[in-house]
């Protein structure tokens, strides 16, 4: 017998202003039990530490969270200077203090100039990274570390906007895969006194803003008031950026039988498009060599 869903066939992307102290997963679930919906993901894991811009997918929006994951990022964060813990963060244990040196102008700029461009990165042990199977904060509780492999990320910018002697604070603009924890630790070191982060806020994830974002409270005011659903981002919003084909109801007939049908575009092969049939957004197909189209991901939004 199939298993009876719990909760209301919703679809559609919510910005959520996620606040300190809890994980993703909650922040997730709270919204999740909100709008009712029998499904939902989030887009990018932050730290309890760390609060902002956290899209949730709810129901076929979870089938786009992949590829929200790999959007550029945006973060505003505070380094405590002179600290370092165990996690990268305040929530951590110290595992030393050292004095901060006396910094100049020059040296800050010389310093955050030097982590523009593609870096390499060694991923934190506290981080939902895996290791034979065992994500890595799960080994870092049990006393264990691991070698993990250095990965290139892209810092596209640091603009420094406080710097007080003791704490620094940027606002910093990188690709998908960067850990701030790490980019403090790095920055910290390079000044020779070591560093940890002491906030996180993200900004902007993609074509997604903070400020169009709404904390859980906002959220349930609104239920109060007007509908939650008139707040619903469209699903295929995130997937501007792949060309789109509109298709006859016999192609979209094909189309959710999950069969080929003819590319009336010129659309190079290998790429991604998104398919509509009046205006109602089917899915996602892949153009062939022979100028077919493979359905790879359809939605039921009805």
């Amino acid at each position: 017998m199939a298993r009876r869903k719990k909760g209301l066939d919703i679809h559609g992307i919510v910005l959520l202003d996620k606040r300190q102290g809890i994980s993703s997963n909650k922040a997730m679930q709270e919204v999740k039990r909100l709008y009712n919906a029998n499904k939902a993901g989030h887009t990018g894991s932050l730290d309890p530490l760390a609060t902002g811009l956290l899209p949730v997918c709810l129901g076929e929006g979870t089938k786009v969270s992949a590829y929200m994951l790999a959007d550029d990022k945006r973060y505003q964060t505070v380094i405590q200077l002179g600290v370092m813990t165990d996690t990268g963060d305040v929530d951590g244990t110290v595992l030393e203090n050292k004095p901060v040196p006396v910094i100049s102008d020059q040296q800050l700029a010389d310093c955050l100039t030097s982590f523009v461009g593609e870096i390499e990165q060694v991923p934190p042990m506290y981080s939902a990274l895996k290791h034979q199977g065992k994500k890595l904060y799960e080994l870092a509780r049990e006393g264990i570390t691991v070698e993990r492999k250095a990965r290139k990320i892209t810092i596209y910018a640091i603009e420094c906007l406080a710097f007080t002697g003791e704490t620094l604070t940027l606002d910093v603009q990188c690709s998908k895969g960067t850990y701030i924890r790490t980019l403090a630790e790095d920055i910290g070191n390079y000044l020779g006194c070591g560093g940890t982060v002491k906030e996180l806020r993200r900004t902007a994830a993609g074509q997604f803003l903070l400020e169009d974002a709404r904390t859980i409270e906002q959220l349930q005011a609104i239920e109060a008031g007007e509908p939650l659903h008139s707040i619903l981002i469209p699903v295929d919003q995130p997937l501007h950026a792949m060309p789109a084909i509109h298709v006859s109801q016999f192609e979209a007939d094909l189309i959710q039988q999950g069969q080929q049908i003819s590319t009336p575009m010129d659309i190079a092969e290998s790429e991604m498009c998104r398919i509509y049939h009046d205006e109602q957004f089917l899915g996602l197909g892949e153009v062939l060599m022979d100028a077919k189209i493979q359905p790879r991901k359809i939605f039921n939004l009805n």
